[in-house]
C-alpha cells in the first residue's frame, strides 16, 4: 500500500512539474524537431506499475540537469494508433527520438543506466578526444570503448556506420596516435582499438571479418556479471554464454571456485575462444529457470545457446581448469548433448510458462487490479453461460397442440361433468313421459 501511495504521489509531482509529459497522438508530428525519451506503456502492465516511479526519477534528474531531452509516456490502449507506428510488441518500451531516428532501450530498467543510454544517444555518435587527460577522464568511467585513429578512409566510414548501429549499446571516439596511452602500439594507421578489461584489442579486417560485426562480438567485457538484460542482448550473438550460476548472498567455495576458474578462462584463453563463447557469472537463478523451464541448482556451470534456446550442462562435477576446458570443448565438438531448444513442443511450453509467469507477476505487483482485468472478463463468461443454459426458448412459452388438449381436459372434463350430470336426468324424465304414455 506505502509503494502505491509513494508511486501515486511522484506521479503528481512530476505531472505538475512537467517532468513527465503524457502524450497522445500528435506526438508523431510534433516529435522531429526536439529529443524525446518515451516510455509506451498500458495500465494492464504490471511491470508499467513497478517502473514507474523510476521513470519520474529519469525525468526529474534530466530536468534539473538542464538536459535538452524532453521525457514522456503514452498510454498504447488509449493511443493504439502510437504502438502500431512505432511497432511496439512489449511493455514498457523505451526509445530515444532524435529527428528522423528512434533508438530502443534495452538495459537495465535503472534512472542511472537510462540516463546514460539517453545522454549517449543525444549526442554525437562518434565523440573526438583531444587530449590525454580527457582520454584518460573517459575511460575512468566507461569500462569499455572503441577508438578511431587516422585521417579519412573507408575504414573511418565503417566505422561511423557500425557506430550508427551500436551507439545505443557503448560509446565510440576518435583519438590521434599521440592521444593515447605510451603502451599502445599501432601496426598500422587507420586503426579501430576496443579497450576493455585493462587493456586493448586492435580489429583486424583479415582475421575479424567486416568491422561492424567485430564491434557487435566485442561490445561487452570478457568477463563480468550478466544480468536478464545483457543476457537478451546476447541473444543477437553468434556467441554461445558459459555461465557461472552462482548465490552472492550466500557465497560457498564452489560458487567462488566457478567464478574464478570461468574468470580464468575469459583472460587466459580469451584468443581461443573469443568467436565462440561469452564468459560471465549470473547471481540468482530465476531466470535461467525461466529460461529452460526447470531449475538449476546453484552453484551450477551452464553454457547457453540463446540462438534456439537452448543449453548445456556438464555431465560430471567441474573441479579444475582442465574439467572446465573439456567440458566447454565437448559443446563444441558435438559430444555434449542439447537440452531446451525451440521445437514446437518447447516453444508451446515456453508460451504457457511466460503467460503463467506474467499473471502471477501481475497479481503479486498489483492484485486489485489484476484481480478486476481477469475477473470481469470471466463474471461475464459465467453470466453468459448461465443466462443461456437457464433460458427458455421462445417455442417453448406456446404449448404444443397435445399440451393443450391436456391442460383444456380439465374444464373439458368438468363441462362434460356437468353435461353427464344433467343429460341423465332429462333421459329419465323421456323414459317416464313415455311410460306414461
Amino acid at each position: 500500500m506505502r509503494n502505491v501511495i509513494l508511486s501515486a504521489l511522484l506521479s503528481v509531482i512530476a505531472v505538475v512539474s512537467g517532468y513527465v509529459e503524457e502524450l497522445d497522438d500528435k506526438f508523431k508530428e510534433n516529435r522531429h524537431d526536439e529529443l524525446w525519451l518515451v516510455e509506451f506503456y498500458a495500465p494492464w502492465c504490471a511491470y508499467c506499475h513497478t517502473f514507474e516511479p523510476i521513470w519520474y526519477e529519469v525525468g526529474a534528474e534530466l530536468k534539473s540537469l538542464g538536459s535538452p531531452i524532453n521525457v514522456g509516456k503514452i498510454d498504447t490502449t488509449v493511443h493504439p494508433s502510437i504502438a502500431s507506428e512505432f511497432n511496439i510488441r512489449g511493455y514498457p518500451t523505451i526509445k530515444l527520438f532524435k529527428g528522423e531516428l528512434s533508438f530502443d532501450y534495452k538495459g537495465p530498467r535503472t534512472k542511472d543506466a537510462i540516463i546514460d543510454f539517453a545522454n549517449r544517444v543525444a549526442g554525437p555518435v562518434v565523440r573526438p578526444l583531444f587530449s590525454v587527460q580527457l582520454f584518460q577522464h573517459v575511460m575512468s568511467r566507461h569500462d569499455l570503448i572503441f577508438v578511431y585513429t587516422g585521417g579519412e578512409s573507408p575504414l573511418k566510414e565503417e566505422y561511423y556506420k557500425a557506430a550508427a548501429e551500436y551507439i545505443v549499446h557503448t560509446y565510440f571516439f576518435t583519438a590521434s596516435k599521440e592521444i593515447l596511452p605510451k603502451a599502445v602500439t599501432l601496426q598500422e594507421i587507420p586503426a579501430v582499438a576496443v579497450f576493455k578489461d585493462g587493456t586493448y584489442h586492435l580489429y583486424n579486417e583479415f582475421i575479424d571479418g567486416d568491422l561492424s560485426s567485430w564491434v557487435n562480438r566485442e561490445r561487452f567485457l570478457s568477463y563480468f556479471q550478466i544480468d536478464s538484460y545483457s543476457l537478451y542482448q546476447m541473444g543477437e550473438l553468434s556467441k554461445l554464454v558459459a555461465l557461472a550460476v552462482v548465490d552472492e548472498k550466500n557465497p560457498s567455495e564452489e560458487s567462488i571456485r566457478y567464478k574464478t576458474l570461468m574468470e580464468r578462462l575469459a583472460t587466459e584463453y580469451r584468443d581461443h575462444y573469443k568467436n565462440d563463447y561469452q564468459f560471465g557469472y549470473m547471481d540468482g537463478n530465476d531466470y535461467i529457470n525461466g529460461l529452460i523451464m526447470g531449475e538449476v541448482l546453484m552453484p551450477s556451470i551452464i553454457v547457453l545457446n540463446l540462438s534456439i534456446d537452448g543449453y548445456f550442462l556438464p555431465q560430471s562435477k567441474i573441479e579444475t581448469i582442465e574439467d572446465l576446458l573439456y567440458f566447454l570443448n565437448s559443446v563444441l565438438d558435438g559430444r555434449e548433448k542439447l537440452l531446451g531448444g525451440n521445437g514446437l513442443l518447447q516453444h508451446t511450453k515456453r508460451l504457457y510458462y511466460k503467460a503463467k509467469d506474467t499473471v502471477v507477476s501481475m497479481f503479486q505487483t498489483a492484485p486489485v487490479f489484476s484481480l478486476f482485468l481477469f475477473g470481469l472478463p470471466a463474471s461475464i463468461v459465467v453470466m453468459v453461460i448461465w443466462g443461456t443454459c437457464t433460458a427458455v426458448p421462445a417455442d417453448d412459452e406456446k404449448p404444443e397442440e397435445g399440451a393443450l388438449l391436456a391442460t383444456g381436459s380439465t374444464a373439458a372434463d368438468a363441462d362434460g361433468k356437468k353435461e353427464i350430470e344433467l343429460q341423465p336426468d332429462s333421459r329419465e324424465k323421456t323414459s317416464e313421459e313415455k311410460k306414461q304414455d
